[in-house]
């Protein structure tokens, strides 16, 4: 039996979450936070002690959707490492959330721990000596355990389900040799032409933040993506720097800036979530230098891992993210494959229910006339 407490201080949990091996930003206070601000999900938060020892945490967000509520623990459980052959925290971790969102009333219940599955690429893929594929016993076990207590794999998966991991512990003459030579050329085309990176100043009153956010409405008008209002991304990426979690960096040619990129940094690991750049200056490759600098900083910061936050779910050039991949894994790094999102749905009739009744209200939102002015 574990010993469960809701935790509601801001450093208690974040210093709990840091005590634990491999912890993620999405399951900060911080990010509770943005989401229930920007969103409107609730969060809770929850830890699990087996005896004097914290055997995982949990942030718990949940939400209503039209009468419905669903729920989603963004990048969690998290979970010792060493407790993983242990049936019986699996087991206790897995009842707790599956009793709140029965307790909740929820639609669904969706969980998308930050466990390998495995490293490399699936041999029927694009593998090569370089990703070699090899299975990683701790996300077997919590996918077989959700399997078997009737969990299912979600449709729809709110985070890329693959990454990369760069190894930041060689030394930067090292890491710069693990590149391939078309990206090490385009690191020093950019310093012959005068590509310089500098840290943002996102406080309020400052020009940088709306800087960014021109650069990645123009990276999301080039890439076809939608982006939202300069307040979201205050939220996002200010609030973080402040507390201590990242930076903003950005790069100029000529003194103009021409990219920038977020960093989010915990513990030991560094994740690129954000990148935007101007559709002037390409030639002088200034993504190339930002991204050699945020590696730099990240491992003088004392990260051991670069996350680059997203690979293509299969290793194809007809995926959509295969572009981007190749981008990122010139810098080197391995695949990471985990084992994605998993839905528990308590009331299956309520999901039925459900799955019928939102594409409705979604239409009725979108029928109703919008006020003028």
């Amino acid at each position: 039996m574990l010993n469960i407490k809701q935790i509601t201080n801001r450093d208690e949990w974040n210093h709990l979450l840091e005590s634990l091996p491999a912890p993620h930003i999405l399951q900060t206070w911080e990010w509770g936070v943005f989401k229930q601000q920007t969103t409107g999900w609730m969060p809770e938060r929850f830890a699990y002690w087996d005896g004097e020892t914290l055997a995982a945490a949990a942030s718990v967000l949940t939400r209503r959707a039209g009468p419905f509520r669903v729920m989603y623990v963004p990048r969690g459980p998290v979970l010792q490492f060493d407790q993983f052959e242990d049936e019986r925290i699996r087991e206790a971790v897995l009842d707790h959330l599956e009793g709140l969102a029965r307790a909740s009333r929820a639609v669904w219940l969706k969980i998308d721990p930050d466990l390998p599955l495995a490293t490399g690429i699936p041999a029927d893929e694009t593998s090569d000596d370089k990703h070699p594929d090899i299975p990683d016993e701790r996300g077997v076990l919590f996918r077989d355990d959700l399997a078997s207590r009737g969990w299912r794999f979600s449709a729809n998966q709110v985070q890329f389900r693959n990454t990369m991991l760069l190894d930041l512990t060689p030394s930067q003459v090292d890491l710069l040799t693990g590149m391939n030579q078309s990206t090490r050329r385009k690191i020093r085309q950019a310093e012959k032409a005068g590509v310089k990176v500098r840290v943002a100043d996102l406080n309020p009153g400052g020009s940088d933040l709306q800087t960014l956010v021109n650069l990645y409405e123009i990276t999301g008008q080039r890439q076809g993506f939608l982006t939202r209002p300069a307040d979201y991304y205050r939220a996002a990426w200010a609030a973080f720097i402040e507390a201590g979690f990242g930076e903003a960096l950005i790069a100029e040619v000529d003194g103009v800036a021409a990219a920038g990129v977020i960093i989010f940094r915990l513990k030991e690991r560094a994740w690129y979530f954000y990148g935007m750049s101007s559709n002037e200056k390409r030639s002088a490759q200034p993504n190339y230098m930002l991204q050699w600098t945020a590696i730099q900083r990240a491992k003088a910061a004392g990260c051991t891992a670069y996350d680059w936050w997203g690979a293509p779910d299969v290793f194809t050039e007809d995926d959509p993210m295969w572009g981007v991949y190749r981008f990122k894994d010139g810098f080197g790094g391995q695949v990471v494959r985990t084992i994605g999102a998993w839905d528990y749905l308590p009331y299956p009739i309520l999901y039925r229910i459900y799955e019928q009744a939102i594409p409705r209200i979604l239409r009725l939102m979108r029928s109703r006339p919008r006020p003028e002015g």
